[in-house]
């Protein structure tokens, strides 16, 4: 069975098929860039596009559905064979899998002159398709430990739906976009709270440095609990007393998290210090949300989900792509300055972004800076990572 295997997921073919992040972080930052690119010009009236979404709509549905959806299985299809020690998903069947997350990009793009149904049903499709091979390759290598995992993709297929639906039947979606949101957010928590502190510690060690960060314990299970529960009483309504006292509470128990993982002490490691900014917004969002509770008039909804959206999702993920392709298709593990300026860039956007609401006066110069920034941000991916992610991985990572 083992030889078996091994020859159905042997790949002769091009390298950019060979392993999961490599087509999908790939496709996904040109989505990132491309989607915004036009969402400035469409939101005010300046273009059309033939989707059946309103722009606000189909601007939230990409970010979420379409890019933050390859970055999962990007992620997911390059983290799982590490955690059962299976062969990665390769070939056809990934060729066949990002064709369906294209697809689905299309069916969307165009679902005003297709119908927002059948666009529905392929957006929808890649998600449940992808979480049955994710499922599959999970209890194959008995690595139960991680179902959760691949429960929570399917959560994010539900919401998908759900948000096509509430469109289609509202006229518009958000509590779908604020469930989508809720699902990386919580993401990042999990999985984030795996790598950051492991990442840290391999860093502390090289170092030879005494200081190590705090591993999981019980007091982290109930923190993600809290956090779990908060997110989710955000998306039922936003604007309950109970759900920003949740907020503030997780946000604050999420920041002792990160204050245990010695952040401070990786700032000569770029791609460690960004783990730690990616997590440190994340956090930040809660408080952000909770605050637009009891202060409404200080605190947009568009300022609290853009600190999660742009600032906690927009650096962790691009923290995740750039380390991850680093060190799978062997290069040293060092954030040259063309990743420095990535990093940068998605951040910037999201203080351009948020001082939109701000300053409303000069609001559409700043959405188009936001823009700029976060197109930069992803075309500064492509341009320093594209040719790594389609060539051979090197013999022997460098450090």
């Amino acid at each position: 069975m083992k030889r078996t295997a091994k020859t159905r997921r042997s790949w002769s073919g091009p390298p950019l098929w060979s392993y999961g992040f490599r087509p999908f972080f790939l496709g996904a930052a040109l989505w990132a860039a491309a989607a915004i690119a036009i969402w400035p010009p469409f939101f005010t009236g300046e273009i059309e596009i033939p989707t059946a979404f309103s722009p606000v709509d189909w601007h939230i549905h990409e970010m979420i559905y379409g890019y933050g959806s390859a970055v999962v299985a990007g992620f997911l299809l390059t983290a799982i064979p590490n955690w059962t020690g299976r062969l990665p998903v390769a070939g056809w069947p990934l060729v066949l899998l990002a064709i369906l997350w294209a697809a689905g990009r299309a069916a969307v793009f165009l679902s005003a002159k297709t119908g927002w149904m059948p666009a529905a049903l392929l957006d929808t499709g890649f998600l449940l398709i992808f979480a049955a091979v994710a499922a599959r390759e999970v209890i194959a290598g008995k690595n139960r430990r991680n179902v959760k995992v691949v429960a929570l993709v399917l959560m994010l297929a539900a919401a998908n739906a759900g948000f096509h639906i509430e469109a289609a039947m509202i006229g518009t979606a958000s509590i779908s976009a604020r469930a989508g949101l809720a699902v990386i957010v919580f993401l990042i928590l999990l999985i984030g709270g795996r790598v950051v502190p492991s990442f840290t510690h391999n860093w502390l060690a090289r170092k030879e440095l005494a200081v190590r960060p705090v591993p999981f314990g019980r007091p982290d299970g109930i923190v993600m609990a809290l956090s779990a529960l908060a997110l989710l009483l955000w998306v039922v309504n936003a604007e309950w007393n109970l759900t920003g006292t949740l907020l503030l509470a997780a946000g604050t128990a999420n920041f002792w998290r990160l204050s245990r993982w010695r952040g401070w002490t990786t700032r000569s490691d770029r791609l460690v210090l960004v783990l730690h900014a990616g997590f440190f917004l994340a956090a930040l969002g809660f408080l952000f949300a909770g605050a637009r509770v009891f202060a409404p008039s200080l605190v947009s909804p568009a300022t609290a989900t853009h600190v999660w959206a742009i600032g906690a999702i927009g650096t962790m993920t691009l923290a995740m792509m750039t380390r991850a392709t680093l060190g799978h298709v062997g290069r040293a593990l060092t954030a040259s300055r063309g990743t420095q300026f990535v990093y940068l860039a998605v951040i910037a956007a999201m203080f351009a972004r948020i001082a939109m609401e701000l300053f409303p006066i000069v609001m559409l110069p700043l959405m188009y800076m936001a823009a700029i920034a976060w197109v930069a941000a992803f075309a500064g991916f492509v341009i320093v990572y594209g040719r790594m992610l389609a060539e051979p991985k090197r013999a022997q990572a460098e450090g």
